[in-house]
């Protein structure tokens, strides 16, 4: 059973891989692990191929280890910040060993750690693995130790997918601070609509699907005139950017209890589903046979869409000349017929959380609520203080405020539509976002056999009312699995 357990909490360690650039390995895929040997020599920074451990000293007696993977750009920043938390608390620090490495390196430790009994004091959780984490009893809640106000400061969006009461997420104790929040929204090349004399999309009124289509007949052109298409309205990776547009017209996957699979009878899905399919039928995407030659972000950077999915992880790239030579922006993806009315995007976080067996709960929520809450670290995340951004900021008063005004002000690159992004965040009158369902199940095998046939569809091979009927029964039983999983981890673990 342990193997079960440590399978299912990796497995959803984090959420949305792709989105808060962080990915998990389940025990399986990573084979039999076996517990990490200890460390030496701690007391000295030690750095191998892999990861980097830095041991930051006080003069107190209590001793915390940190473990999170990040870029080398981020440890700087979060290094600065563990510096200052070091002299601000010199007197209850002994020493706060912060160990940073890759997400494959992360995975690999953390299961010797789950196997050894010997977890890190803060380290990373996301929302799809707060239920099995507290259900397993791997992390305090922090609501007694951080203040009231502290908590309110950060987007409301994560305080939702990072509670949990037992029984429901978005409820009850909040049990991570966000180390980020992420999106998709929609980008558009401004350069290819100029040319096409179009307008361009009203970030405050997404496109309805009949609007955007039309806008799309008018952006796929052949223009070298060689009687081939060179230049198309969007691409839409298959994993990642068809739901938003399914979502856009109210398609749920599973029932509101999540135990079962409802696609061969759900009209909605039906209907958005022919139409995202359709938008390669009809030649507005690259076909099959040419996405799998270059695919979609190749495209996008080539200047042959004019739509593509950004996350918020995409901005620095596509804000620099070199690889990205265009003008673009963002806007909202299009709103389906039977949805409500809003544009819909998924998003992705990872927060830092405690060890239920640290034995400095209040210090180590101190130093979560510091990297995740300090306003001058998130100036320095966001770029406000330092120009270049790796994150947006999780204080949303900051978000709006200085953010914003180092958009406007050209101090940070950044699209200037931003607040479709913030609006996603928040939910308002014309966008929502949320965690897929994927999320909150235990693992989310049960939705690869959807998105890895979808191809069948765009080719002709299959209608999509036959391939929902013919990919339930799979999904089902996948989704059974991942139910067996959850109820005997709950049960055993």
């Amino acid at each position: 059973m342990k193997k079960k357990v440590l399978s299912i909490l990796l497995a959803g360690c984090m959420s949305m891989g792709i989105l808060a650039g962080c990915s998990t390995t389940t025990v399986e895929e990573a084979g039999e692990a076996t517990p990490a040997e200890p460390a030496a020599d701690t007391a000295a920074a030690e750095t191998t191929s892999e990861s980097s451990t830095e041991t930051l000293a006080g003069e107190g007696d209590q001793t915390i280890h940190v473990f999170l993977y990040m870029q080398e750009h981020e440890k700087e920043i979060y290094q600065q910040l563990i510096d200052e938390f070091v002299e601000e608390h010199k007197d209850q620090v002994k020493e706060v060993v912060f160990e940073v490495t890759t997400q494959d390196e992360y995975n690999q430790k953390m299961i010797a750690n789950m196997t050894a009994g010997d977890m890190p004091d803060v380290f990373y959780v996301g929302p799809a693995a707060v239920r099995s984490y507290v259900d397993n009893g791997y992390i305090l809640p922090l609501d007694n130790y951080v203040d009231d106000a502290t908590i309110s400061s950060i987007w409301g969006t994560t305080q939702e997918i990072y509670r949990y009461d037992g029984s429901e997420i978005g409820k009850g104790s909040l049990y991570a601070f966000p180390k980020d929040l992420s999106c998709f929204a929609f980008a558009y090349n401004q350069d290819l609509f100029d040319e096409a004399g179009l307008e361009y999309p009203d970030p405050n009124k997404p496109y309805t699907y009949a609007e955007f289509e039309e806008v799309c007949k008018a952006l796929t052109k052949d223009k070298d005139g060689d009687g081939e298409i060179d230049q198309w309205g969007v691409a839409c990776a298959d994993q990642w950017g068809m739901t938003p547009i399914l979502y856009s017209n109210g398609v749920k996957f599973l029932n509101d209890d999540m135990t079962k699979v409802n696609v061969a009878n759900n009209p909605q899905l039906t209907e958005a589903l022919t139409f995202y399919t359709d938008l390669t039928k009809n030649g507005l995407t690259p076909s099959v046979e040419q996405d799998t030659a270059l695919g979609g972000y190749q495209r996008w950077l080539d200047g042959q869409v004019a739509f593509y999915a950004c996350g918020t992880w995409d901005v620095a790239a596509f804000m620099d000349d070199a690889t990205f030579p265009y003008k673009w922006n963002l806007c909202g993806w299009p709103v389906g017929p039977s949805g409500d009315g809003r544009s819909h995007t998924w998003m992705g976080s990872v927060g830092y959380c405690v060890s239920s067996t640290t034995e400095y709960p209040d210090l180590c929520a101190e130093l979560v609520s510091k990297l995740s809450t300090d306003a001058d670290g998130q100036r320095a995340v966001s770029g406000i203080s330092t120009g270049a951004s790796i994150q947006l900021p999780n204080i949303t008063e900051l978000a709006y405020g200085e953010f914003k005004d180092a958009v406007n002000s050209g101090k940070v690159p950044y699209a200037s539509n931003v607040d479709v992004i913030f609006g996603y965040f928040d939910g308002n009158d014309n966008y929502a976002a949320a965690l897929q369902e994927t999320d909150y199940t235990y693992n989310s095998e049960w939705f690869t056999p959807f998105w890895s046939g979808v191809f069948n569809i765009k080719n002709g091979d299959i209608s999509v009312e036959d391939y929902l009927k013919q990919v339930e029964p799979e999904m089902q039983e996948l989704l059974d699995e991942a139910i067996e999983l959850q109820n005997s981890a709950t049960k055993n673990g």
